[in-house]
């Protein structure tokens, strides 16, 4: 029997009985995709206002709002492919293998990209803050997805990897609001130590950039094999750390030296003995 004849030998109710529930599920299928399209765009857009509101930061919330977009629509294309009768079963085997292997050639920068979801999710430093971290030393310019950009204190640009810089102990100098500057200053055993303990804290109480709370401490801290060291413990705000340390060395030397106090420094006495002659 031909096509022809095979056409003319089914009725109409053959024809809605094979073709209505083929032409029924496509319809759902379709309806299935248009929905899932539209609730992944507007959770999307809800979880963006939502982190917006909590004041998250932007590339976290973009990151977050493309997972959820992208989620909804790989399981909304999922389901409507199901809903034809097409078994997805091997077509999710084969994205999980094309997954698996992207990620493997693409570790090394994926994994910049969570540590750097990390770094903006926990904020263990923000833009501005000087940090000691994977290496390297300088204020935060700049948190990327892939990499952060620091500048050092002579003006270079150096970028870490996130990876590297989120695996690493982070030092923050400037997340708490006032530093402890350390130094140890040594005077002769022969010098008065409360005369020079006096000129030492009158130095820092005469600073107006080191801090009333906590008081600065001046004490002995050891007696070393040519001077008596004296601890000097001034407390500053971050941004006056280096300037107050440099002046304070400065400002001791000439005050102790002023007031007939010394500093002393390693010595050693030779004595030359005579070759016995032979003569």
């Amino acid at each position: 029997m031909d096509l022809e004849a095979t056409l003319k030998s089914l009725d109409i109710n053959t024809i809605i009985a094979v073709g209505g529930p083929i032409l029924f599920n496509l319809v759902y299928a379709i309806v299935i995709f248009v929905v899932g399209k539209w609730l992944a765009k507007s959770l999307a857009n809800v979880t963006h206002k939502l982190m917006n509101r909590a004041k998250v930061d932007v590339a976290l919330i973009g990151f977050v709002t493309a997972i959820v977009r992208t989620g909804i629509t790989v399981f909304a294309i999922v389901a409507a492919i199901e809903k034809l009768g097409i078994k997805t079963t091997g077509f999710l085997a084969i994205l999980g293998a094309a997954g698996l292997a992207i990620g493997m050639a693409l570790q090394g920068t994926l994994s910049n990209f969570a540590a750097g979801v990390m770094l903006i999710l926990f904020k263990p430093f923000s833009v501005g803050d000087f940090i000691e971290g994977g290496g390297v030393t300088g204020t935060v310019k700049e948190i990327q997805i892939f990499n952060t950009v620091l500048n050092t204190g002579d003006n270079r640009k150096i970028i870490v990897p996130n990876s590297k810089i989120g695996g690493d102990t982070i030092t923050n100098y400037s997340a708490i609001s006032r530093r402890r500057v350390d130094l140890v200053i040594g005077v002769s055993y022969d010098d008065d130590l409360k005369q020079a303990k006096s000129i030492l804290m009158n130095i820092l109480t005469s600073d107006e950039r080191v801090l009333k709370d906590p008081a600065p401490v001046v004490a002995i801290s050891e007696l070393g094999d040519s001077s008596v060291n004296i601890i000097v413990r001034p407390w500053v705000k971050p941004s006056d750390y280096w300037a107050v340390y440099w002046d304070t060395l400065e400002k001791s030397k000439f005050e102790l030296e002023a007031a007939g106090l010394s500093i002393p420094y390693p010595q050693r006495d030779i004595h030359m003995i005579p070759a016995e002659s032979n003569a």
